[in-house]
C-alpha cells in the first residue's frame, strides 16, 4: 500500500547561492500562539486543507518556515482534525478547524493562501474555489485524477491571476537544480544524452485501517465521495479517486524527465496490471517507455513502479549519455555521477567544485577479471551540494516568496506542471489500451 530552470532569478526563488558547496540552514519556527492577527506580506495567514499522510509531511515544513501563520486546518474526518488541533496546541499554536473547504472560505476572511493535500479527486474543485475566492494555492500532485480537472485548474489560475504551485518539490531541490543547470546544461558531463530511467519500488504492505470507534458514517462518506471506510483510507488504489502508483509515485520522476529534457514526450507505451492486490482497482506494477525527440537524437525514458518489492535501490532517476551518467534522488546517498572512459577528464570540474570524487572505490580491484563483453567499472563522483531543510520546504518557500515578490517566479506553476500530469494520465491509458499512444505538443498545453 502506498503510504502516507538555471537563471539567477529561478535559483533565488528558492534560496541563495553560496557557490557549488551549497548549504542551507533550517529556518527557526515563527508561529504566534493565537490566530486572528492580520496578514501582511511579511506574515502570511494560511490554511491547510487535508490532514492525512501528505498533509502531515507538508505541515512539518510549514511549521519551520518564517513569516507563516497557520490559521486553520480542514479535514472531513474529525479524528484527523482533533488530533492535529491537540498536537498543534501542545506546541503553542492555536488553530481553527473545519470539516470542509466551503466552511473555511465562508468564515476565514483574512487568508492569503491555502495548501491543498486532499485525495486527488478533490484537488480541482477545492483549488478552483480557493483561486476564485482570491487565494493563492499550493496543491499537491497529481493536479487531478482527470485531465479535464487538471486543465480547469490552469484555466482558473489564468482567469484569477492568482498563483498556483503544484507539489513537484524536486523542482525546488537545490541538488536537482544544480545538477541540471551546472552539470548537464553548463558542463555537459553526460555528453550526448541517449537514455533515461527512473524507478520507485516499495515492498508489500497492508492496506490502511482505522480505529473502529472513529469510523465515519455511511452518510458522511457518501457526501464526500467514498463508498466505505476502506476506500476512504485507501483512496489511492481506486480509479474514481486517484491515479494509482503511476500518479502517486511516478508523477515525481516522470515530471523530472520533462523538466530535464525541456519538453514533453511524443509517445508512450506501457504495461501493467493488478497482479498482486486483489482488492485494488489500480495497477500494482507498471512499466512505461516515453520517447523524447531531442535535437541531438531520440531519447527513450523508461519508468518502473513496483509495489511488491523494494529491490532496486529505492527511488531515483538516471540520465545517461555517451560520456557520463547522473543518478539523482531526494536521498543524497543514492545520488551519484559516473564518468565514461571515453569522456574528457573531470579534473577541472572537481577543481571548480562542480563535483567531487566519490568516497566509494572508483574502480574494482579485480578489473582484470572483467569479461571482454562487459564494461569496466566507471569512475564515481558526488554532487557537492547539500541542504539542511525538510524535503518539501524549499518548494513551499518558493511559493511563499512568489506571493511576497512578483519578481520571484514559481518553480512549478500549474501550466508547466500540466504537461507532466497529461503524459502520466496517458501512461495509464496506454496500459489499459495495450498499445503505443502518440502525444502531440498541442495536447500537453492547457
Amino acid at each position: 500500500m502506498v503510504k502516507p530552470n538555471f537563471t539567477r532569478r529561478e535559483f533565488l526563488g528558492t534560496t541563495a547561492v553560496a557557490g557549488a558547496g551549497l548549504l542551507l540552514a533550517s529556518c527557526s519556527p515563527n508561529q504566534p500562539k493565537a490566530p486572528g492577527a492580520k496578514s501582511t506580506l511579511s506574515q502570511l495567514n494560511i490554511a491547510l486543507i487535508g490532514c492525512g499522510a501528505e498533509g502531515q509531511v507538508l505541515l512539518e515544513s510549514l511549521l519551520v518556515i518564517e513569516g507563516i501563520r497557520l490559521v486553520a486546518i480542514v479535514d472531513i474526518w474529525d479524528y484527523n482534525r482533533d488530533s492535529n488541533v491537540r498536537r498543534l496546541k501542545s506546541q503553542g499554536i492555536e488553530v481553527k478547524s473545519y470539516e470542509n473547504y466551503e466552511d473555511l472560505l465562508a468564515h476565514e476572511k483574512d487568508l492569503q493562501a491555502v495548501i491543498v493535500a486532499t485525495p486527488d479527486f478533490w484537488h480541482a474543485p477545492i483549488t478552483n474555489a480557493c483561486l476564485q475566492a482570491g487565494l493563492h494555492v499550493y496543491c499537491e500532485k497529481m493536479m487531478s485524477n482527470t485531465i479535464e480537472g487538471a486543465r480547469s485548474m490552469v484555466q482558473t489560475m489564468r482567469a484569477t491571476g492568482k498563483l498556483l504551485q503544484i507539489g513537484h518539490q524536486r523542482r525546488s531541490n537545490p541538488r536537482y537544480m544544480f545538477a541540471l543547470n551546472r552539470l548537464v546544461n553548463d558542463a555537459k558531463i553526460c555528453g550526448r544524452l541517449t537514455a533515461a530511467n527512473g524507478q520507485w519500488n516499495r515492498a508489500v504492505s497492508e492496506d490502511f485501517g482505522w480505529p473502529k470507534k472513529f469510523a465515519l458514517s455511511a452518510e458522511m462518506l457518501a457526501k464526500y465521495g467514498y463508498k466505505d471506510m476502506h476506500q476512504f483510507r485507501n483512496w489511492r488504489w481506486f480509479k474514481a479517486l486517484g491515479g494509482g502508483p503511476l500518479s502517486d509515485l511516478g508523477a515525481h520522476q516522470i515530471d523530472i524527465f520533462n523538466w530535464w529534457f525541456g519538453m514533453a514526450p511524443t509517445s508512450v507505451m506501457a504495461s501493467g496490471g493488478v497482479d498482486y492486490y486483489k482488492n485494488h482497482e489500480w495497477y500494482d506494477h507498471a512499466m512505461v517507455i516515453y520517447e523524447y525527440p531531442l535535437p541531438t537524437g531520440t531519447v527513450r525514458a523508461f519508468y518502473e513502479v513496483l509495489t511488491t518489492t523494494s529491490a532496486g535501490g529505492g527511488y531515483s532517476e538516471m540520465f545517461m549519455g555517451d560520456e557520463g551518467t547522473i543518478k539523482m534522488s531526494e536521498n543524497p546517498s543514492i545520488t551519484k555521477l559516473y564518468r565514461e572512459d571515453r569522456a574528457p577528464a573531470w579534473d577541472e570540474l572537481v577543481a571548480k567544485n562542480y563535483l567531487r570524487a566519490s568516497a566509494v572505490a572508483a574502480a574494482s580491484t579485480e578489473a582484470d577479471k572483467v569479461d571482454v563483453r562487459e564494461t569496466a567499472p566507471l569512475l564515481q563522483y558526488d554532487i557537492p551540494v547539500s541542504f539542511a531543510k525538510k524535503i518539501h520546504q524549499p518548494h513551499l518557500e518558493n511559493f511563499f516568496n512568489a506571493i511576497r515578490d512578483q519578481k520571484v517566479k514559481l518553480n512549478c506553476p500549474a501550466d508547466e506542471a500540466f504537461a507532466s500530469e497529461y503524459v502520466i494520465h496517458k501512461a495509464n491509458e496506454a496500459i489499459a489500451a495495450r498499445k503505443t499512444i502518440e502525444i502531440t505538443a498541442a495536447e500537453t498545453k492547457a
